[in-house]
Parts: C-alpha cells; structure tokens; sequence
C-alpha cells in the first residue's frame, strides 16, 4: 500500500479550481519536488496533505498511524526559548522527550542556544529539529532553500539525502531539485502533472507537452472560427441547417469558454543608460569591522570593469550586504578608498525590499502621483507596463503589503527596470522567483551591456549569469576567482584533494607502523579493559534518556537538567573515543 493515496481532489476558492481531480500516489523514500507558478496551489495541497486545510471533494487515504510533519517557508514570529525548548514543540503527547534531543544532536544544533538570537539559517535548521522530533514518515517542506546560504543548502541536501522518511518539497532552487527530487510534480491550472527521472527529463517533458497542447488548442480554435463562419451564412442556409452540427457547434463554444490559459510569462527587459566608462569601481585596501578584531572586509583590493558581471557569495553575516555599501558608497570604509568611474546611473535591488511602502498599491510604488512611465524612449502607461510583471490593473492597484513574497521581488524588478542603470547591483534577486520568472531575468542579465554586482546563494543562476565570483572565505577574507560557482567549486575541491590524500597516506603510514609493532604491558591492560568501560558508558546513557523520557523530569530544578544534558554529551564524546582507541589497539593486537 502507498503511504499516500490522493483520489479526485478538488478545491476551489471562488475563482477557477485551485486543484481539480488530482490523483497522486506517494510510496515510502519517495523525494517528490512540487513545481510551478507562483500562485499555482503548491501549499494549497501542502496544507491538504498535513491536514490544516480541507478539500471540497475527494478522498485522502494515509497510511495507518502514518505520521506527518510540515515545515513552511517563513519562520514564525514569536518564537521564544532555547533551540531544546522550540524543538520539544513539536512532540506530540505522548512521544518520549529524548526524541527531541535526538533530533538536535543529529541537526548539530547547541540545545541551550537562545532561539531568538540565531541566524536566519539556523532557525531554519531548529524548525527542521522541530519538525522531525515527532518522527514522522512524511515531511513536507515549503521553499526550504530560501534566505539560506550556500553552507545551510548544502549541509541540507547532505541530511535530506541521508534521511530514511519520505519528503514532499516544494523548490524553485534548480540545483537543490536536481540533487535531491526523485520525482517531479507540476500543478499547471489545477491539474497535476507527474514526470518519473530528473529535473532536466521532467523540462523536457513539460516542453514537450506544452507544444502538444498550443497545437492542439489552435486546431480546435481554427475549427471553431470555421463552424461560426457557417452559422453566420444567409438565412436560406441557416433555414436548413443540420441540428446536430449546430449542437457540436454549441458544445466547442462551452469548451473553448472554459479552457483554461497557461499563465503569461514576464516580459523583463532591462534598461539601459548610456555606457560607463571603462572604470565601474576601484576599491584599495578596504576594511571594516562592527566589532574590534572580527573583521567583515579585510585588505581588498579590487578594480571592476564595464561590462563585468560578478557574483558575491559566503555565509549568512558574512558581510556581503557590507561591502556592496561600501562599492556604492553609502557605507564609508574605516580603512581604505572607493573610487567611482564617470557616467554611472546605479540601480539597486534590496533583499530586505525596503523600498517598498507596503501601505501604498503596486502602482504608486511604481509612478508616485503618474500615469504613465517613459520606457525605453516610449510613454507607457504604468498599468501597461505592470502588465509586462504579470500584475493584473485589480491587482496593480492592491496596497503592497498583500502581495506574496513572489510578487514583492517581481515589483522590485519592475520598479529596477524602470530607469535606465549602467550598474546593476542585485541583493539576493531570485527568492520566492518561480522558475520561468528567473530563466526570464537570466537571459536579461546575460544580454545585459552594462555591470552587474550580483549576491545569490542560487548555484545555477551563478553558473548561467557571472563571470567571476567573490567569496568571502572567513575572518574577512575575500578571494577574487574567475567563472561561476561550478567553476570555484570543482578548483576548491582540486586544491583540497591533495591535503585529504596526504590525510589518508598520513593514517596508512600510521596503521603500517602499528602492524609493526606489539603491545605493551599498559596498552593491553587498556585494551582488556575497554569492553567493560564501553558497556558502562552505555548503560549509563540508557539511563539517562530514560530519564529525560520521563515528562516530570524537565520540571525539577534547571541546574540538575542542564547538568544531566551536559554528562550526556560528555557521554557521547567519551563513547566515541572508547571506540576508535579500541578499533586502533585492536588492529595492533591483530598484527602480532
């Protein structure tokens, strides 16, 4: 039996079907990735399957005593208590509270951090302990990618490839899909599309049969145009018309009225101003630090060209908001010198999208007080050109702050183009971006003749846009290499080989000598007495999580608690020694 068995799913909310007989099967270690537009219903039917919503018709079937978790996109507010508080939140009654600790230790997480006080990416693991302290068979994750930074996808990926469960995501980050989906699910106009293979099969796929369908649809509207040229001819001809070919006639209007149109695409066109000169920025020496001794920008020097694109990438606090201040000169470095070439028009898209006033509509953050925009030489009105976004006049006229995440960055990039830029310079431009919306901006920045600064944790909009990178590889420190991320990723990898084979022939040459070589007298009394420590240090730990089970437990005095966590995490730094002295006194017992 499947774990999940959706039947004829239906819902709708006033308007078109969200979801219209959807059928899906999901099998235990299934990796399912939902696509597709923004607005489309993928947490519609995130929130069907956890149960927080219900259909109005169809039948959900679940495996029994199935358990199922979900993690959104957004971190809640209000969130209060350590990263062990927020975790045993999502303990059902019931569930052993050790659970939670498991769930910390294997997310590599500090127990008694305060949860407030973390990074956006490590609330996003905590939210990930949470989800997975109730152990459940089915996790579904909305957008789990967004707002991280490369280190937090990538230690994601490596512990959702681990992970034993079933997973439903939904993702626009290319990279992560390929890595990680087993398979593909489109919602396009409420049905549901299913493509088995990779992410670049399921692109085929879908091509492939978007072609069949416009063919399709145009045959069928050449057919109607011809029917109604027929009943439209001299009343002679409509005395004797045939019945049933006025009824068929009836039936395609019924069809074509109810069909449904694939949502436009975009039309993103960059504008641009006259050319740089040929220096964009020279930067010497540049440092700036908010805190004496722990440095952001550390002694860079760099010279950026007309016509350079390049991307800026490094964890989350890093500073890479920090030093695009700086090359733009709103932020004065403490050491240091910036330099502007001549002709710059600077456009800049902010990740914190705090030029937008969320209580004004779509337009007026476009035009304040105008009708009409002058693009590219051409007076349009503003309505028009937000057409070109894929906001709707009813929708150009909604106050910003009910816009989704998706529309917020698409009327920033309206907003961006509506001026002509020699530089660009874009602050994490693809979150909350459907896939077609960011293919669109790929290919305007590729063609683009200007300058681009570009900051993106997204591994394939890299690899499509920038020419060279800019990392931030610690302590302030920040290394200049030419291509994309595939291109610094694969000579990282090269440089680091040589250190983790001199590791390993540093280990043989380690084991050969212990071949060589016997025991001693307090070695093998070491080793004899290993097993008896091991077993103690096991049943110690036993006992521990049994006691941590036990609810009544977490209400004694805090001291004792954190006294008892703390013996159990020198527990486990204890077992793991034990061992790996035994696995290495062994060998050398095994040799003589």
């Amino acid at each position: 039996m499947s774990l999940l068995n959706l039947r004829q799913l239906h819902i709708a909310f006033g308007g078109p079907p969200i979801l219209k007989n959807v059928d899906l099967r999901v099998e235990r270690t299934d990796r399912l990735c939902l696509v597709g537009r923004n607005g489309e219903g993928k947490s519609t039917l995130m929130k069907i399957i956890s149960g927080e919503i219900r259909p109005d018709s169809g039948e959900q079937i679940i495996e029994r005593q199935a358990r199922v978790a979900r993690l959104d996109q957004d971190v809640p507010e209000g969130l209060t208590g350590t990263v062990l508080n927020v975790v045993q939140q999502g303990l059902r009654p019931g569930d052993p509270t050790h659970w939670a600790d498991s769930a910390v230790t294997r997310l590599q997480l500090d127990p008694q951090a305060d949860f407030a006080h973390l990074s956006g990416g490590l609330k996003r693991r905590v939210l990930l302990a949470r989800a997975l302290s109730a152990q459940p068979d089915l996790l579904l994750l909305d957008e789990p990618t967004n707002h991280l930074d490369l280190d937090s996808i990538l230690y994601l990926e490596d512990f959702l490839l681990r992970w034993e469960g079933t997973l439903i995501f939904v993702s626009h980050d290319r990279a992560f899909v390929r890595r990680l989906a087993t398979r593909i699910a489109e919602i396009d106009r409420g049905q549901l599309h299913v493509h088995s293979g990779s992410y670049d099969d399921f692109i085929r796929n879908r091509d492939a049969r978007l072609a069949v369908e416009e063919t399709q649809a145009a045959v069928s509207d050449a057919r109607l145009s011809e029917e109604e040229k027929w009943v439209r001819q001299s009343i002679s001809a409509r005395r004797t018309r045939n019945e049933g070919r006025v009824r068929a006639l009836q039936k395609m209007r019924e069809e074509r009225q109810q069909r449904r149109q694939r949502q436009g695409n975009a039309r993103l066109r960059v504008q641009e101003a006259e050319r740089s000169g040929e220096l964009v920025i020279e930067a010497e020496d540049l440092y700036f630090a908010y805190s004496e001794g722990e440095p952001q920008v550390r002694q860079l020097s760099l010279l950026v060209g007309r016509g350079d694109k390049i991307g800026v990438v490094g964890p989350n606090g890093s500073g890479k908001t920090t030093l695009l201040h700086m090359l733009l000169g709103q932020l004065e470095p403490q050491r240091g010198s910036v330099r502007h070439g001549t002709r710059l028009q600077i456009a800049h898209f902010d990740q914190l999208r705090s030029q937008l006033n969320l209580d004004e509509s779509v337009a007026e953050n476009i035009a304040p007080g105008q009708e009409y925009l002058d693009i590219d030489g051409q007076r349009r009105h503003v309505y028009g050109y937000l057409q070109d976004f894929l906001f709707t006049p009813a929708r150009a006229r909604t106050p910003v702050g009910a816009l989704s995440g998706g529309e917020r960055n698409r009327l920033l990039l309206a907003r961006l183009f509506a001026k002509p830029a020699n530089l660009l310079v874009l602050d994490e431009p693809t979150n909350d971006l459907d896939a077609e919306t960011l293919e669109l901006l790929e290919e305007q920045l590729v063609n683009y003749g200007g300058t681009l600064l570009i900051v993106s944790h997204d591994r394939a909009f890299l690899d499509n846009v920038v020419t060279s990178l800019l990392v931030f590889e610690g302590d302030g420190r920040i290394g200049e290499y030419a291509g994309g991320y595939s291109d610094w990723l694969a000579r990282h990898q090269s440089a680091q080989a040589p250190r983790t084979a001199e590791k390993k022939k540093a280990r043989k040459e380690q084991r050969s000598k212990q071949r060589e070589r016997k025991l001693g007298f307090n070695e093998q009394r070491e080793l004899d007495a290993l097993p008896d420590q091991i077993e103690a240090l096991e049943a110690e730990q036993s006992a521990l999580h049994e006691q941590m089970a036990d609810p009544a437990f977490y209400r004694q005095n805090g001291e004792d608690v954190t006294a008892a966590q703390t013996r159990l995490e020198q527990i486990d730094n204890n077992l793991e020694q034990a061992y790996a002295r035994w696995e290495e006194l062994g060998e050398i017992a095994e040799a003589q």
